[in-house]
């Protein structure tokens, strides 16, 4: 019933930029917390930000803040993920998450599949 759908990854050379989109179906969108997380080869899955419903409320992981912006467009039931600066650190799975409460856990209901992203020297 409910899907998530990342896309937008690729490879990008350090300092450069990517957007990430996360279409959302099977759910009332803009009643839902949205968040990203990221997984590095052979590394636990960390919290990358979170955006509430309205947008009011958003999180940003240190190693992400100013660099990264989380948006959303609830009339096309779309989270998107603007990435800048971007540094081989960043590497990694990108996944989307729903759920009804903002947090910076892992304890969300629903997951999309996921978008790679890989930054070069």
């Amino acid at each position: 019933q409910v899907q998530l759908v990342e896309s937008g990854g690729g490879l990008v050379e350090a300092g450069g930029s990517l957007r990430l989109s996360c279409a959302a179906s099977g759910l009332t969108f803009s009643t839902y917390v949205m968040a990203w997380f990221r997984q590095a080869p052979g590394k636990e899955r960390e919290f990358v930000a979170a955006m509430s419903g309205s947008g009011r409320y958003t999180y940003y992981a240190d190693s992400v803040k100013g660099r990264f912006t989380i948006s959303r467009d609830n009339a096309k039931n779309t989270v998107y993920l603007q990435m800048n600066n971007l540094k081989p650190e960043d590497t990694a799975v990108y996944y989307c998450a729903a759920d009804w409460r903002i947090s910076t856990g892992e304890d969300y209901d629903y997951w999309g599949q996921g978008t790679q992203v890989t930054v070069s020297l």
